[in-house]
């Protein structure tokens, strides 16, 4: 088994408060686009659609719930989420959250020190 890949899970609890929880994904050594040597790759998860993302500058916003199970990647910039519990953090080019809190309070989310770039994986 291959070290495994770090994600931040959003969901929301029985009570309806939006939560944090890392989570992980175990890799396993694929020989995935043969001959091509041996890749890191986990399970796949099946996906219906992505758009680009961005964050204008001063955008900011009150709790929502995610619009669907989607997967959020930052592609740039910097953006602040929290919960509805008030857990805050930070998110980087790079970072992943695996959105699941589609029902409850919601989370809220701005970007930090201008504009964030992001891509949204919208999942089944």
């Amino acid at each position: 088994m291959e070290a495994p890949i770090s994600c931040v899970r959003l969901y929301a609890d029985e009570f309806g408060e939006s939560c944090f929880e890392d989570i992980k994904f175990p890799m396993s050594a694929i020989q995935y686009a043969p001959p091509a040597p041996a890749v890191h790759l986990s399970e796949p998860v099946s996906a219906t659609r992505f758009s680009w993302f961005r964050f204008p500058a001063d955008w900011n916003d009150a709790a929502h719930p995610s619009p669907r199970r989607q997967l959020f990647i930052v592609l740039s910039g910097e953006v602040e989420g929290w919960t509805s519990k008030g857990e805050k953090r930070i998110f980087c080019a790079g970072d992943c959250v695996l959105m699941e809190d589609t029902t409850g309070k919601g989370h809220g989310a701005r970007p930090l020190n201008g504009e964030a770039n992001a891509v949204v994986i919208a999942l089944e």
